[in-house]
C-alpha cells in the first residue's frame, strides 16, 4: 500500500489547474484564432477560480449544517479473563476508526509488554491500571478517544479511572466463569485451578462485578458484533452531535 505525501499532492492540484487553464486558453484561442485574448482568458480564469474557490471555502467554513461535533471519550471495557474484552474492543475501535474519529486502543496484552515488570498482586494492578487510565486521560485531553481493554478486577482501579478521565464510559463485558473456560483455550483456568498460576482472577484473586456500568454487554446471549453495536450506538448518542 502506497501512501500520498503532501508534496505530490501539492504538485497533483497544481498540474491539475495548469491544465484546465491550458485547456480554457486552447478553446479561446480555437474559437477566436487570437493568441493574446486566450492567454489574457486564460489568466483570468486561473485567478478567478482560484479566488472563488477560497471564498466558497470560507462560506462552508460557517455553515455548521453537516458537521458534526464529537467529544472524546474512553470506553473502559471490564470483565474476567476470556470473556471477551479484546475482541469486542477491536471491533469496537475498527468501527470508530472507519467512521473517522481519533481513536487509539489499548490493550492489557500490549500495555503489560511496555511493563514486564508489573506484578498481578492487587497493589500491582492497581498501580499498573493507574498508569493506565493516566494515559487514557491524557490522550483524551489531546482529542483522541480511547478503547481499552482491560480485566481492572477491582473496583477501586475503575473508580480512579472514571474520576481521571472526563467522559468515562465504563462496559462491562459480562460472562460466567464456566462460560470463560470453556473458551480457554490456553488452559489458564485449568492452570489456576492447580495453583500454577498465582492471582488469577475469578479464581485466587476476586473480580469485583461493576455495579454502575454505563453498559452491560452479556456474551453468553449477545455476539461480539452485537456487542459492538451496542457499545458504537450509545456512543453516537452521547457524543456524536
Amino acid at each position: 500500500m502506497y501512501l500520498e505525501t503532501k508534496a505530490r499532492s501539492i504538485v497533483k492540484a497544481l498540474s491539475w489547474r495548469l491544465l484546465a487553464t491550458a485547456t480554457t486558453a486552447l478553446i479561446v484561442f480555437l474559437f477566436f484564432g487570437k493568441l493574446s485574448l486566450a492567454i489574457a482568458v486564460g489568466g483570468v480564469e486561473s485567478f478567478s477560480k482560484i479566488f472563488l474557490y477560497f471564498v466558497h471555502e470560507r462560506l462552508w467554513n460557517r455553515i455548521r449544517w453537516g458537521r458534526k461535533e464529537t467529544t472524546p471519550f474512553v470506553i473502559w471495557l471490564t470483565g474476567l479473563p476470556l470473556s471477551g474484552k479484546t475482541t469486542i474492543g477491536d471491533l469496537v475501535y475498527n468501527k470508530l476508526k472507519n467512521m473517522g474519529l481519533k481513536v487509539e486502543r489499548l490493550d492489557s496484552k500490549q500495555v503489560r509488554s511496555l511493563f514486564p515488570k508489573a506484578g498481578f498482586t492487587r497493589d500491582e494492578r492497581l498501580r499498573h491500571l493507574g498508569r493506565v487510565a493516566y494515559l487514557a486521560s491524557i490522550l483524551e485531553k489531546n482529542g483522541i478517544s480511547v478503547v481499552a481493554s482491560f480485566i481492572s478486577p477491582y473496583e477501586e482501579a475503575r473508580r480512579f479511572a472514571r474520576q481521571i478521565c472526563k467522559n468515562y464510559v465504563e462496559v462491562y463485558v459480562k460472562a460466567s466463569i464456566d462460560t470463560c473456560k470453556t473458551r480457554d483455550y490456553k488452559g489458564l483456568y485449568r492452570k489456576a485451578e492447580r495453583g500454577e498460576i498465582p492471582n488469577f482472577t475469578g479464581i485466587s484473586d476476586p473480580y469485583e462485578e461493576p455495579k454502575n456500568a454505563e453498559i452491560v454487554v452479556d456474551t453468553e446471549v449477545l455476539t461480539p458484533e452485537e456487542c459492538c453495536k451496542v457499545i458504537v450506538n450509545y456512543i453516537k448518542h452521547n457524543f456524536i452531535k
